[in-house]
Protein backbone atom coordinates (compact mmCIF):
# COMPACT_ATOMS: atom_id res chain seq x y z
CA UNK A 1 0.00 0.00 0.00
CA UNK A 2 1.45 3.42 -1.15
CA UNK A 3 2.13 6.11 1.70
CA UNK A 4 0.01 8.44 -0.50
CA UNK A 5 -3.23 6.66 1.51
CA UNK A 6 -2.37 8.66 4.54
CA UNK A 7 -2.70 11.63 2.49
CA UNK A 8 -5.80 10.64 1.02
CA UNK A 9 -7.96 9.54 4.13
CA UNK A 10 -8.04 12.73 6.11
CA UNK A 11 -8.45 14.59 2.70
CA UNK A 12 -11.50 12.33 1.86
CA UNK A 13 -13.23 12.69 5.20
CA UNK A 14 -12.42 16.88 5.10
CA UNK A 15 -14.30 17.19 2.11
CA UNK A 16 -17.27 14.70 3.76
CA UNK A 17 -17.71 17.15 6.16
CA UNK A 18 -18.40 19.94 3.98
CA UNK A 19 -21.92 17.56 4.02
CA UNK A 20 -22.82 17.31 7.46
CA UNK A 21 -26.60 17.88 7.95
CA UNK A 22 -25.77 19.14 11.32
CA UNK A 23 -22.60 20.57 13.74
CA UNK A 24 -21.97 16.70 15.71
CA UNK A 25 -21.74 15.32 12.57
CA UNK A 26 -19.27 17.44 10.39
CA UNK A 27 -16.78 17.29 13.70
CA UNK A 28 -17.81 13.23 13.93
CA UNK A 29 -16.37 13.04 10.27
CA UNK A 30 -13.18 15.03 10.55
CA UNK A 31 -12.61 13.72 14.10
CA UNK A 32 -13.17 9.68 12.77
CA UNK A 33 -10.91 10.65 9.39
CA UNK A 34 -8.01 11.60 11.62
CA UNK A 35 -7.97 8.50 14.27
CA UNK A 36 -8.17 6.22 10.72
CA UNK A 37 -5.44 8.13 9.87
CA UNK A 38 -3.27 7.81 12.40
CA UNK A 39 -4.34 3.88 12.66
CA UNK A 40 -3.02 3.77 9.93
CA UNK A 41 -0.25 5.60 10.18
CA UNK A 42 0.99 3.79 12.87
CA UNK A 43 0.92 0.55 11.22
CA UNK A 44 3.55 1.99 7.91
CA UNK A 45 5.66 3.44 10.49
CA UNK A 46 5.98 -0.13 12.41
CA UNK A 47 6.04 -1.61 8.97
CA UNK A 48 9.38 0.60 8.54
CA UNK A 49 10.79 0.16 11.86
CA UNK A 50 10.32 -3.90 11.33
CA UNK A 51 12.62 -3.56 8.07
CA UNK A 52 9.80 -3.09 5.35
CA UNK A 53 9.92 0.57 3.56
CA UNK A 54 7.09 2.16 2.23
CA UNK A 55 7.08 4.31 -0.97
CA UNK A 56 5.23 5.84 -3.64
CA UNK A 57 5.43 6.28 -7.39
CA UNK A 58 8.45 7.31 -9.17
CA UNK A 59 10.20 7.40 -5.79
CA UNK A 60 8.55 11.01 -5.23
CA UNK A 61 7.20 9.39 -2.13
CA UNK A 62 9.36 7.36 1.12
CA UNK A 63 9.10 6.97 4.57
CA UNK A 64 12.79 6.52 6.28
CA UNK A 65 13.53 6.89 9.97
CA UNK A 66 13.19 10.75 10.02
CA UNK A 67 10.12 11.07 8.46
CA UNK A 68 8.39 7.68 10.32
CA UNK A 69 9.40 9.84 13.66
CA UNK A 70 7.90 12.97 12.77
CA UNK A 71 5.21 10.84 10.94
CA UNK A 72 4.36 9.53 14.22
CA UNK A 73 4.44 12.74 16.03
CA UNK A 74 1.94 14.17 13.59
CA UNK A 75 -0.57 11.26 14.21
CA UNK A 76 -0.02 11.98 18.18
CA UNK A 77 -0.56 15.47 17.94
CA UNK A 78 -3.81 15.72 15.90
CA UNK A 79 -4.93 12.71 17.19
CA UNK A 80 -5.08 14.59 20.26
CA UNK A 81 -6.04 17.73 19.02
CA UNK A 82 -9.11 16.25 16.88
CA UNK A 83 -10.24 14.61 20.48
CA UNK A 84 -10.18 17.99 22.28
CA UNK A 85 -11.84 19.69 19.13
CA UNK A 86 -14.99 17.11 19.95
CA UNK A 87 -15.11 18.27 23.46
CA UNK A 88 -14.03 22.44 22.88
CA UNK A 89 -16.48 23.05 19.86
CA UNK A 90 -19.32 20.98 21.20
CA UNK A 91 -18.79 23.08 24.55
CA UNK A 92 -19.65 25.82 22.08
CA UNK A 93 -22.42 24.28 20.08
CA UNK A 94 -23.80 23.96 23.85
CA UNK A 95 -24.09 27.92 23.86
CA UNK A 96 -25.12 28.91 20.43
CA UNK A 97 -21.44 29.82 20.02
CA UNK A 98 -20.71 28.02 16.52
CA UNK A 99 -22.92 27.78 13.68
CA UNK A 100 -22.88 25.19 11.48
CA UNK A 101 -20.88 26.89 8.63
CA UNK A 102 -18.51 27.03 11.21
CA UNK A 103 -18.05 23.35 12.52
CA UNK A 104 -18.07 22.83 8.94
CA UNK A 105 -15.05 24.72 7.70
CA UNK A 106 -13.22 24.39 10.87
CA UNK A 107 -14.11 20.15 10.19
CA UNK A 108 -12.72 20.38 6.19
CA UNK A 109 -9.90 22.44 6.81
CA UNK A 110 -8.66 20.86 10.16
CA UNK A 111 -8.50 17.57 8.17
CA UNK A 112 -7.03 19.01 4.81
CA UNK A 113 -4.49 20.31 7.33
CA UNK A 114 -3.35 16.98 8.62
CA UNK A 115 -3.21 15.70 4.73
CA UNK A 116 -1.08 19.03 3.84
CA UNK A 117 1.57 18.05 6.76
CA UNK A 118 1.55 14.25 5.95
CA UNK A 119 2.51 15.32 2.44
CA UNK A 120 5.51 17.32 3.52
CA UNK A 121 6.62 14.17 5.44
CA UNK A 122 6.21 11.64 3.12
CA UNK A 123 7.83 13.47 0.37
CA UNK A 124 11.25 12.28 -1.41
CA UNK A 125 10.50 15.26 -4.17
CA UNK A 126 12.34 18.64 -2.51
CA UNK A 127 9.78 20.53 -4.88
CA UNK A 128 6.67 18.49 -3.19
CA UNK A 129 8.13 19.04 -0.02
CA UNK A 130 8.23 22.72 -0.51
CA UNK A 131 4.32 22.35 -1.91
CA UNK A 132 3.38 20.42 1.15
CA UNK A 133 4.51 23.59 3.11
CA UNK A 134 2.99 25.78 1.05
CA UNK A 135 -0.67 24.25 0.79
CA UNK A 136 -0.50 23.56 5.21
CA UNK A 137 0.04 28.26 4.83
CA UNK A 138 -3.02 28.33 2.37
CA UNK A 139 -5.66 25.67 4.31
CA UNK A 140 -4.59 26.57 7.81
CA UNK A 141 -4.66 30.37 7.76
CA UNK A 142 -8.21 30.32 7.84
CA UNK A 143 -8.42 27.67 10.91
CA UNK A 144 -7.52 31.33 12.17
CA UNK A 145 -10.39 33.11 11.35
CA UNK A 146 -13.47 30.61 11.98
CA UNK A 147 -14.63 33.23 14.74
CA UNK A 148 -14.26 35.91 13.20
CA UNK A 149 -13.47 39.27 14.35
CA UNK A 150 -10.85 42.72 13.78
CA UNK A 151 -8.06 40.61 15.76
CA UNK A 152 -8.72 36.77 14.04
CA UNK A 153 -8.97 38.62 10.71
CA UNK A 154 -5.54 40.40 11.03
CA UNK A 155 -3.85 37.56 12.51
CA UNK A 156 -4.76 35.47 9.71
CA UNK A 157 -3.61 38.13 7.42
CA UNK A 158 -0.34 38.29 9.17
CA UNK A 159 0.08 34.64 9.16
CA UNK A 160 -0.33 34.99 5.54
CA UNK A 161 1.93 37.53 4.84
CA UNK A 162 4.66 36.23 6.59
CA UNK A 163 4.80 33.15 6.17
CA UNK A 164 3.98 33.54 2.39
CA UNK A 165 7.09 35.80 2.27
CA UNK A 166 9.31 32.75 4.08
CA UNK A 167 7.76 29.87 2.32
CA UNK A 168 9.01 32.43 -1.14
CA UNK A 169 12.48 32.24 0.58
CA UNK A 170 12.56 28.34 0.80
CA UNK A 171 11.47 28.15 -2.92
CA UNK A 172 14.68 29.84 -4.10
CA UNK A 173 16.23 27.83 -1.66
CA UNK A 174 14.79 25.01 -3.29
CA UNK A 175 16.02 26.77 -7.17
CA UNK A 176 19.17 26.73 -6.04
CA UNK A 177 19.27 23.42 -4.78
CA UNK A 178 17.99 22.54 -8.40
CA UNK A 179 21.06 24.11 -9.63
CA UNK A 180 23.85 23.35 -7.76
CA UNK A 181 23.19 19.71 -8.82
CA UNK A 182 23.50 20.68 -12.74
CA UNK A 183 25.34 18.15 -14.14
CA UNK A 184 24.96 15.06 -11.88
CA UNK A 185 24.99 11.81 -13.55
CA UNK A 186 20.86 11.23 -12.76
CA UNK A 187 17.88 11.33 -14.76
CA UNK A 188 16.69 14.60 -14.97
CA UNK A 189 13.11 13.39 -12.82
CA UNK A 190 15.74 12.29 -10.28
CA UNK A 191 17.81 15.50 -9.53
CA UNK A 192 15.52 16.70 -7.12
CA UNK A 193 14.97 13.40 -4.91
CA UNK A 194 16.15 13.77 -1.52
CA UNK A 195 18.14 10.48 -1.60
CA UNK A 196 19.44 11.24 -5.03
CA UNK A 197 20.99 14.88 -3.77
CA UNK A 198 22.28 12.74 -0.61
CA UNK A 199 24.07 9.98 -2.08
CA UNK A 200 25.51 12.59 -5.10
CA UNK A 201 26.57 15.79 -2.17
CA UNK A 202 30.06 15.67 -3.14
CA UNK A 203 28.66 16.22 -6.74
CA UNK A 204 26.83 19.50 -6.09
CA UNK A 205 27.89 23.08 -6.82
CA UNK A 206 29.27 23.84 -2.43
CA UNK A 207 28.65 27.66 -3.28
CA UNK A 208 25.23 27.56 -4.89
CA UNK A 209 24.33 25.15 -2.06
CA UNK A 210 25.60 27.52 0.74
CA UNK A 211 23.57 30.33 -0.83
CA UNK A 212 20.41 27.78 -1.61
CA UNK A 213 20.75 26.52 2.65
CA UNK A 214 20.67 30.26 3.82
CA UNK A 215 17.11 31.14 1.75
CA UNK A 216 15.53 27.38 3.24
CA UNK A 217 16.51 28.41 6.92
CA UNK A 218 15.53 31.54 6.33
CA UNK A 219 12.17 30.31 4.57
CA UNK A 220 11.17 27.44 6.57
CA UNK A 221 12.76 29.34 9.65
CA UNK A 222 9.58 31.34 9.17
CA UNK A 223 6.99 29.19 9.43
CA UNK A 224 8.73 27.45 12.07
CA UNK A 225 8.62 30.64 14.56
CA UNK A 226 12.36 31.25 14.45
CA UNK A 227 13.42 34.39 16.02
CA UNK A 228 13.78 36.88 14.47
CA UNK A 229 11.23 35.72 11.90
CA UNK A 230 8.38 34.46 14.35
CA UNK A 231 6.25 37.95 14.05
CA UNK A 232 3.71 35.92 13.28
CA UNK A 233 3.00 33.40 15.95
CA UNK A 234 1.76 34.99 19.21
CA UNK A 235 -0.79 36.66 17.24
CA UNK A 236 -1.75 33.55 15.47
CA UNK A 237 -1.94 31.10 18.52
CA UNK A 238 -3.62 33.77 20.68
CA UNK A 239 -6.29 34.01 17.96
CA UNK A 240 -6.83 30.81 16.58
CA UNK A 241 -9.23 27.96 18.55
CA UNK A 242 -7.37 26.07 20.98
CA UNK A 243 -7.63 22.70 19.01
CA UNK A 244 -5.78 24.36 16.36
CA UNK A 245 -3.23 26.25 18.26
CA UNK A 246 -2.19 22.69 19.42
CA UNK A 247 -1.74 21.43 16.09
CA UNK A 248 0.53 24.81 14.98
CA UNK A 249 2.71 24.28 18.16
CA UNK A 250 2.13 20.74 18.92
CA UNK A 251 3.09 19.26 15.20
CA UNK A 252 3.61 22.54 12.39
CA UNK A 253 6.35 24.31 13.65
CA UNK A 254 8.03 20.60 13.77
CA UNK A 255 7.53 20.27 9.81
CA UNK A 256 8.97 23.68 9.18
CA UNK A 257 11.85 22.50 10.99
CA UNK A 258 12.18 19.24 9.16
CA UNK A 259 12.62 20.09 5.70
CA UNK A 260 15.09 22.29 7.69
CA UNK A 261 16.65 18.74 8.65
CA UNK A 262 16.14 17.50 5.15
CA UNK A 263 18.83 19.78 3.92
CA UNK A 264 21.49 18.96 6.44
CA UNK A 265 23.43 15.92 5.48
CA UNK A 266 23.38 17.09 1.85
CA UNK A 267 25.17 20.44 2.79
CA UNK A 268 27.00 19.19 5.35
CA UNK A 269 28.60 16.63 2.77
CA UNK A 270 28.91 18.87 -0.01
CA UNK A 271 30.95 21.39 2.11
CA UNK A 272 33.04 18.34 3.53
CA UNK A 273 31.71 18.95 7.17
CA UNK A 274 28.98 20.42 9.15
CA UNK A 275 30.79 23.02 10.98
CA UNK A 276 29.09 26.03 9.00
CA UNK A 277 25.58 24.95 9.31
CA UNK A 278 25.55 24.36 12.49
CA UNK A 279 26.86 27.70 13.40
CA UNK A 280 24.15 29.10 11.71
CA UNK A 281 21.40 26.68 13.51
CA UNK A 282 23.16 27.58 16.85
CA UNK A 283 22.80 31.07 15.93
CA UNK A 284 18.84 30.89 14.88
CA UNK A 285 18.50 28.80 17.84
CA UNK A 286 20.29 31.11 20.66
CA UNK A 287 18.32 34.40 19.37
CA UNK A 288 14.97 32.12 19.67
CA UNK A 289 15.67 31.40 23.28
CA UNK A 290 16.66 34.92 24.63
CA UNK A 291 13.87 36.89 22.19
CA UNK A 292 10.90 34.50 23.64
CA UNK A 293 12.69 35.19 27.07
CA UNK A 294 12.25 38.82 26.82
CA UNK A 295 8.39 38.92 25.48
CA UNK A 296 7.76 36.44 27.99
CA UNK A 297 7.85 37.98 31.27
CA UNK A 298 5.91 41.14 29.76
CA UNK A 299 3.01 38.83 29.01
CA UNK A 300 -0.75 38.60 30.50
CA UNK A 301 -2.62 36.96 27.64
CA UNK A 302 -1.87 32.82 28.29
CA UNK A 303 -2.28 31.96 24.78
CA UNK A 304 0.34 34.47 24.12
CA UNK A 305 2.49 33.47 26.38
CA UNK A 306 2.28 29.81 25.79
CA UNK A 307 3.11 30.99 21.66
CA UNK A 308 6.17 32.64 22.63
CA UNK A 309 6.73 29.62 24.82
CA UNK A 310 6.69 27.66 21.71
CA UNK A 311 9.19 29.94 19.75
CA UNK A 312 11.68 29.30 22.85
CA UNK A 313 11.34 25.53 22.12
CA UNK A 314 12.03 25.66 18.58
CA UNK A 315 14.88 27.47 19.37
CA UNK A 316 15.82 24.54 21.86
CA UNK A 317 15.73 21.65 19.22
CA UNK A 318 17.52 24.39 16.63
CA UNK A 319 20.39 24.55 19.14
CA UNK A 320 20.34 20.75 19.69
CA UNK A 321 20.32 20.12 15.96
CA UNK A 322 23.68 22.50 15.63
CA UNK A 323 25.60 20.82 18.21
CA UNK A 324 25.35 17.50 16.58
CA UNK A 325 26.09 14.22 17.98
CA UNK A 326 24.05 13.69 20.82
CA UNK A 327 22.69 16.83 20.14
CA UNK A 328 20.75 15.87 17.54
CA UNK A 329 19.35 13.10 19.19
CA UNK A 330 17.86 15.37 22.11
CA UNK A 331 17.06 17.22 20.00
CA UNK A 332 14.27 14.71 18.57
CA UNK A 333 13.86 13.66 22.06
CA UNK A 334 12.74 17.49 22.59
CA UNK A 335 10.45 17.67 19.88
CA UNK A 336 9.03 14.80 21.03
CA UNK A 337 8.44 16.24 24.15
CA UNK A 338 7.62 19.83 23.40
CA UNK A 339 5.02 18.40 21.36
CA UNK A 340 2.93 16.17 24.20
CA UNK A 341 3.40 19.12 26.46
CA UNK A 342 2.27 21.77 24.57
CA UNK A 343 -0.64 20.32 23.09
CA UNK A 344 -1.95 19.72 26.83
CA UNK A 345 -1.00 23.06 27.31
CA UNK A 346 -3.09 24.77 24.61
CA UNK A 347 -5.96 22.28 25.58
CA UNK A 348 -6.12 23.27 29.19
CA UNK A 349 -5.49 27.46 28.28
CA UNK A 350 -8.51 26.84 25.88
CA UNK A 351 -11.22 24.85 28.15
CA UNK A 352 -9.90 27.24 30.82
CA UNK A 353 -10.49 30.31 28.86
CA UNK A 354 -14.27 29.32 27.98
CA UNK A 355 -15.22 28.65 31.54
CA UNK A 356 -13.48 32.05 32.30
CA UNK A 357 -14.52 33.72 29.49
CA UNK A 358 -10.80 35.51 29.22
CA UNK A 359 -7.23 34.10 28.30
CA UNK A 360 -5.99 37.47 30.35
CA UNK A 361 -3.77 35.43 33.41
CA UNK A 362 -4.84 38.43 35.51
CA UNK A 363 -8.98 37.61 35.16
CA UNK A 364 -7.95 33.88 35.62
CA UNK A 365 -7.73 32.72 39.09
CA UNK A 366 -8.60 29.96 41.27
CA UNK A 367 -8.63 27.31 38.51
CA UNK A 368 -8.23 24.36 41.19
CA UNK A 369 -11.47 24.90 42.30
CA UNK A 370 -13.34 25.50 39.73
CA UNK A 371 -12.05 22.91 37.19
CA UNK A 372 -9.36 20.64 38.65
CA UNK A 373 -8.99 18.55 35.86
CA UNK A 374 -8.08 21.54 33.30
CA UNK A 375 -6.14 23.65 36.11
CA UNK A 376 -4.06 20.41 36.51
CA UNK A 377 -3.13 19.77 33.15
CA UNK A 378 -1.81 23.62 32.84
CA UNK A 379 0.10 23.64 36.00
CA UNK A 380 2.06 20.74 35.30
CA UNK A 381 2.45 20.98 31.36
CA UNK A 382 3.53 24.62 32.25
CA UNK A 383 6.20 22.75 34.96
CA UNK A 384 6.95 20.11 32.06
CA UNK A 385 7.81 22.89 29.50
CA UNK A 386 10.47 25.74 32.20
CA UNK A 387 11.90 22.15 32.63
CA UNK A 388 11.73 21.14 35.77
CA UNK A 389 12.82 17.86 37.12
CA UNK A 390 11.65 14.82 36.63
CA UNK A 391 9.50 15.90 33.51
CA UNK A 392 10.63 14.58 29.80
CA UNK A 393 11.46 18.17 28.61
CA UNK A 394 13.64 18.81 31.83
CA UNK A 395 15.59 15.02 30.30
CA UNK A 396 16.16 16.38 26.67
CA UNK A 397 17.84 19.71 28.18
CA UNK A 398 19.79 18.17 30.22
CA UNK A 399 20.80 15.74 27.09
CA UNK A 400 21.42 19.23 24.98
CA UNK A 401 22.96 20.60 28.11
CA UNK A 402 25.67 17.72 28.55
CA UNK A 403 26.43 17.53 25.03
CA UNK A 404 27.05 21.66 24.84
CA UNK A 405 29.77 20.89 27.73
CA UNK A 406 31.30 17.96 26.10
CA UNK A 407 31.76 19.85 23.24
CA UNK A 408 33.10 22.76 24.53
CA UNK A 409 30.27 25.11 23.26
CA UNK A 410 30.38 27.45 26.82
CA UNK A 411 29.21 30.59 25.10
CA UNK A 412 26.35 28.42 23.36
CA UNK A 413 25.64 27.19 26.82
CA UNK A 414 25.81 30.41 29.05
CA UNK A 415 23.36 32.25 26.83
CA UNK A 416 21.10 28.82 26.55
CA UNK A 417 20.88 29.23 30.47
CA UNK A 418 20.51 32.75 31.05
CA UNK A 419 17.48 33.12 28.65
CA UNK A 420 16.26 29.70 29.97
CA UNK A 421 16.48 31.07 33.23
CA UNK A 422 14.20 34.44 32.57
CA UNK A 423 11.92 32.30 30.68
CA UNK A 424 11.55 29.62 34.04
CA UNK A 425 11.25 33.17 36.61
CA UNK A 426 8.92 34.69 33.97
CA UNK A 427 6.40 31.62 32.87
CA UNK A 428 6.61 30.36 36.95
CA UNK A 429 5.66 34.01 38.31
CA UNK A 430 2.28 34.74 36.06
CA UNK A 431 1.38 30.55 36.28
CA UNK A 432 1.21 30.29 40.16
CA UNK A 433 -1.70 33.10 40.40
CA UNK A 434 -3.33 30.83 37.99
CA UNK A 435 -4.01 28.25 40.17
CA UNK A 436 -4.34 29.23 43.86
CA UNK A 437 -6.53 31.44 45.89
CA UNK A 438 -10.41 31.38 47.08
CA UNK A 439 -12.85 31.75 44.09
CA UNK A 440 -15.48 34.58 43.44
CA UNK A 441 -18.64 34.15 45.00
CA UNK A 442 -20.15 33.80 41.60
CA UNK A 443 -18.31 31.52 40.14
CA UNK A 444 -19.21 28.11 40.60
CA UNK A 445 -16.51 24.50 40.12
CA UNK A 446 -17.58 22.47 36.76
CA UNK A 447 -17.36 19.18 36.39
CA UNK A 448 -14.91 17.74 33.12
CA UNK A 449 -15.81 14.58 31.71
CA UNK A 450 -13.94 11.32 31.12
CA UNK A 451 -13.07 12.18 27.35
CA UNK A 452 -11.85 15.46 28.68
CA UNK A 453 -9.86 13.65 32.16
CA UNK A 454 -8.15 10.81 29.72
CA UNK A 455 -6.32 14.31 27.06
CA UNK A 456 -4.90 15.79 30.35
CA UNK A 457 -4.24 12.20 32.63
CA UNK A 458 -2.58 10.55 29.98
CA UNK A 459 -0.46 13.03 28.39
CA UNK A 460 0.71 14.10 32.17
CA UNK A 461 1.67 10.29 32.97
CA UNK A 462 3.35 10.25 29.46
CA UNK A 463 5.56 13.23 30.51
CA UNK A 464 6.39 12.03 33.67
CA UNK A 465 7.62 8.49 32.36
CA UNK A 466 9.41 9.94 29.32
CA UNK A 467 11.45 11.84 31.77
CA UNK A 468 12.32 8.86 34.71
CA UNK A 469 12.86 6.21 31.50
CA UNK A 470 12.68 5.61 27.41
CA UNK A 471 11.38 2.60 26.15
CA UNK A 472 13.83 0.85 24.07
CA UNK A 473 11.62 1.43 21.07
CA UNK A 474 11.71 4.95 21.30
CA UNK A 475 15.38 5.35 21.90
CA UNK A 476 15.95 3.24 18.72
CA UNK A 477 13.48 5.43 16.51
CA UNK A 478 15.74 8.22 17.86
CA UNK A 479 18.50 6.60 17.37
CA UNK A 480 17.89 5.89 13.81
CA UNK A 481 16.06 8.78 12.87
CA UNK A 482 19.30 10.53 14.17
CA UNK A 483 21.64 8.21 12.04
CA UNK A 484 19.93 10.02 8.99
CA UNK A 485 21.15 13.87 10.03
CA UNK A 486 24.64 12.56 11.33
CA UNK A 487 25.61 10.05 8.84
CA UNK A 488 28.37 12.55 7.41
CA UNK A 489 30.24 12.24 10.59
CA UNK A 490 28.88 8.61 12.17
CA UNK A 491 28.86 10.26 15.56
CA UNK A 492 25.51 8.96 16.37
CA UNK A 493 26.38 5.34 14.28
CA UNK A 494 29.58 5.07 16.85
CA UNK A 495 27.30 4.91 19.84
CA UNK A 496 24.13 3.45 19.12
CA UNK A 497 26.30 0.38 19.11
CA UNK A 498 26.79 0.30 22.59
CA UNK A 499 27.12 4.05 23.99
CA UNK A 500 24.83 6.45 26.41
CA UNK A 501 23.59 9.70 25.99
Amino acid sequence: MTALWLCIIPALFGVLALFMPTHRKSLAAMLFGVLADAGLGFVFIVRYFGGSLATGPAGWFFIDALSAFHLGLLFLVSAMSALFAWVYFVAEIRENQLTLRQARLFSCLFSEAVATMVLTLISNNLGIMWVGIEATTLVTAFLIYIHPSRKSLEAMWKYILLCSVGVAFAFMGTLLTAASAQGLPVPSHEAMLWTTLRDNARLLNPALLKTAFIFILVGYGTKAGLAPLHNWLPDAHSQAPSPVSALFSGFMLNAALYCIMRFLPITAIALGGPEWTSGLLKIFGLVSVCVAAAFIIFQHDLKRMLAFCSVEHMGIIALGLGLGGWGVFAALFHALNHSVAKSLSFFSAGRLGQIYGTHDMRNIRSSLAIQPTWAMGLFVSLLSLIGIAPFALFMSEFLIVKTAVQKGAFYSLTIFLLGAGVIFIGMLGRAIPLFFGRPEAHQRPVTAGKLEFLLVSVPLVALLLLGITMPPFLKEALLQASNVLESVSGNIMMLSAGGKP
